[in-house]
């Protein structure tokens, strides 16, 4: 499917303005709606082109420059030392509420856009992968993709490193697809088991993917990348939102 050109927006939030990168089918009509939460550095080419694929297969796909607090639009970080530094260090001076309300107000713009149904889902990776089990917390989120999201099983996501997000899990109504690397070092196994366990005594809705790959092996820049995994779970993402959101549309 064709896309139209890259664009973006300015949502206001509590905590300031954020611009969000919209990509989306050329052709007219209306497509379900994704949020697609970035790694710490934000809207990098390997993003774009994540959000590129996902958006060919009839979506509306919406990407929040999480830091906008702290940096100027468009500012997008370097995979080199110094960027994790600076991203890690964002990651961890923003405030919770503040993550949460980057959502509401993206999901609410999906939700007013002509050329969205209404649909909604979340998608992340990495620190993207926890703010998008956050997103799933929302009422009007359907289905909801995280790749090893990080912090999730140590709850230390924001200013103070106490975040509420396995306590808060249980406000999740819709489907969820798990995706992890067994050799990513910052969500070990007993963190992946802490995860499991909870969404198993909530009875959440959820498929879960262990497969073997390093912390971002999703990201087609860089030593740790592994296109053959790549290419099977983007698949199976694309068939979960089909389901969950394409087909009830």
């Amino acid at each position: 499917m064709v896309l139209a050109p890259h664009e973006h927006v300015t949502l206001e939030t509590p905590y300031g303005p954020m611009r969000t990168h919209i990509v989306r089918p050329a052709a007219s009509g209306r497509y379900p709606g994704l949020v697609f939460y970035s790694e710490i550095f934000q809207i990098t080419d390997p993003i774009r082109r994540t959000a590129a694929l996902l958006a060919g297969h009839g979506y509306v796909v919406a990407m929040p420059e999480v830091y906008h607090e702290f940096e100027p639009a468009g500012t997008v970080l370097a995979y080199d030392q110094a960027g994790s530094d600076r991203g890690n260090h964002w990651k961890y001076e923003k405030e919770l509420g503040s993550y949460d309300a980057d959502t509401r107000a993206v999901l609410d713009h999906l939700k007013a856009r002509g050329d969205c149904t209404g649909a909604l889902g979340a998608v992340g990776i990495c620190l993207g992968g926890h703010l998008a089990l956050r997103a799933a917390m929302e009422p009007d989120v359907r289905a909801t993709v995280c790749f090893y999201g990080t912090d999730i099983h140590k709850g230390s996501l924001g200013k103070g490193q106490h975040d509420d997000s396995l306590e808060r899990a249980a406000q999740i109504g819709g489907d969820l697809l798990m995706i992890w690397g067994r050799q990513d070092p910052h969500i070990p196994l007993e963190g992946r088991r802490a995860v499991q366990t909870r969404f198993d005594e909530l009875n959440l809705r959820y498929a879960w993917h262990e497969v073997n790959g390093a912390h971002a092996f999703m990201r087609d820049e860089g030593a740790r990348y592994d296109p053959e995994l790549a290419l099977l779970l983007y698949r199976e993402t694309l068939d979960f939102f089909h389901r969950t959101l394409s087909q009830s549309a």
